[in-house]
């Protein structure tokens, strides 16, 4: 492991640690001792496995390959929920490893499955750290995003950033904006939470599920929190942020004519947004509950999955489909992303067209993107797609297999691939994790993995043991 691998998850352990501390304070101010011992045993474990990393890694920095910032990002995604699992395994809920790996892993994807059926049978600190298990996972999600930057195309990285590689300075400086906006967009929607009189708790514990796309309730119901119809529509704004990019209010903040390009996907994210939200009011307003189907909708486009009880169930395959669709490339939420749909759809257009009129030279640029779609990025797309509809096949299979319902199957894989909560508008708010079977929680597990990974990410590793050349 090289240093750089070395650093870049001792940070994360790190972070894990002072978490812990936050949960020991907690505890130990409203009384709450009888799993104050679980975090002191995370945060001794996690800053020691963080001290070895860094003390054993101590040569100069040396330039890691692609292959090795992929295996540090899932090691990552393998290894940090070990340490986040221990509270769950040493609370008096009596858990099994299994169970408490399981629904560290969902919250570290932010996918938001949960063991527990009564979250009031919950401890407020237990609580607590499931809604940190989404904060960090968000996190190192971008910051993961960040290090695997050099696989993306170009116009891809245009959005975000001016450069087109990093080096360690660069990488860290950005880093740092990260944590400063993400941090800054998770204390707007508390903010925003307290204007309509949330609980504290549940203000805290929402904002930091919200900001990462993540599904854990601090409730066992979003309707207990959430009556009014402004409070249904704040929820949905707050909602957007993860669906927009992290640096969209950054990049309008400091606004210029150069810094255009960087909005170029929010802006089709818009629109996309728009037409979706016109087309429900106009068509799926009938019984007059708009403030619930924009919850649905703002929840859907943003991979979190919250949804309340009398949200419409003829619309359920309208929201699958905009959870596989995603949001922006540089944001919380997973899907196959908005740009790159685009592109696919204007590529084959024009292609269809250039039979048509051979002698009519077509652009392959998407709305305010100044460069044409390369046709090797194109083909990244559309491997991405195959990728998914593979990854779909395989688990809805192996899920029938382990004596699940084929319909149920089919959802809950595209809502693990997708790492969405299940919840009533996808028909599954009541589906038992608990009790799946050994195999059944195994494949979520990876699952849920892979559909935080860049889908891209795979076809590299495919490419490398698959293909010598």
């Amino acid at each position: 492991m090289t240093k750089f691998s070395a650093l870049y998850l001792s940070s994360f352990l790190i972070l894990i640690g002072i978490f812990s501390f936050f949960n020991i304070i907690y505890s130990n101010y409203f009384d709450i001792f009888f799993n104050i011992e679980n975090y002191v045993y995370t945060l001794f474990i996690s800053l020691f496995i963080g001290g070895l990393l860094l003390f054993f890694n101590r040569a100069n920095f040396q330039k890691i390959t692609l292959y090795e910032k992929i295996f540090t990002v899932l090691i990552g995604y393998l290894f940090l929920p070990l340490i986040i699992s221990i509270p769950y395994y040493f609370s008096i809920q009596n858990i099994s490893f299994l169970n408490s790996y399981f629904e560290a892993i969902s919250g570290f994807t932010s996918t938001g499955f949960t063991i527990f059926e009564n979250i009031k049978q919950l401890d407020e600190s237990l609580i607590l750290w499931r809604s940190t298990s989404q904060w960090i996972g968000g996190i190192f999600f971008l910051f993961s995003i960040l290090l695997l930057i050099d696989i993306f195309d170009k116009n891809l990285k245009q959005s975000f950033t001016e450069y087109l590689s990093f080096n360690y300075k660069e990488i860290f400086k950005q880093s740092f904006k990260i944590i400063i906006i993400y941090s800054t967009l998770t204390l707007l929607i508390f903010i925003l939470f307290k204007t309509i009189n949330l609980r504290t708790f549940d203000a805290f514990n929402l904002s930091l599920s919200i900001i990462s796309s993540g599904g854990f309730l601090s409730v066992n119901r979003i309707d207990y929190l959430f009556e009014s119809d402004v409070s249904k529509i704040i929820l949905s704004f707050t909602m957007l942020l993860s669906f927009f990019s992290l640096f969209l209010i950054y990049n309008l903040i400091f606004f210029n004519k150069n810094k255009l390009k960087f909005l170029s996907e929010d802006f089709n994210l818009l629109i996309y947004l728009l037409i979706l939200i016109s087309f429900s009011f106009v068509f799926l307003n009938s019984s007059n509950n708009f403030p619930v189907i924009l919850v649905a909708i703002s929840s859907s486009v943003s991979n979190i999955g919250f949804s309340f009880l009398d949200t419409p169930k003829n619309m359920t395959f309208v929201f699958f489909i905009i959870v596989v669709i995603g949001g922006s490339f540089f944001s919380t939420g997973s899907g196959i992303r908005v740009i790159k749909i685009l592109s696919l759809i204007k590529f084959s257009i024009n292609n269809l067209l250039s039979h048509t009129k051979p002698n009519q030279i077509y652009s392959n640029k998407v709305t305010l993107i100044n460069e044409n779609t390369e046709k090797s990025d194109i083909n990244k797309y559309f491997f991405s797609i195959i990728i998914f509809v593979i990854s779909l096949f395989l688990l809805t299979l192996l899920l029938t297999l382990s004596d699940i319902q084929f319909e149920s199957s089919f959802k809950l894989s595209i809502l693990t691939i997708m790492n969405t909560v299940n919840s009533s508008m996808f028909e599954l708010s009541n589906f038992d994790f608990y009790n799946l079977s050994f195999l059944s929680k195994i494949y979520l597990i990876i699952f849920m993995i892979i559909g935080r990974v860049e889908l891209l990410t795979i076809l590299i590793l495919f490419k490398k043991f698959l293909f010598k050349n």
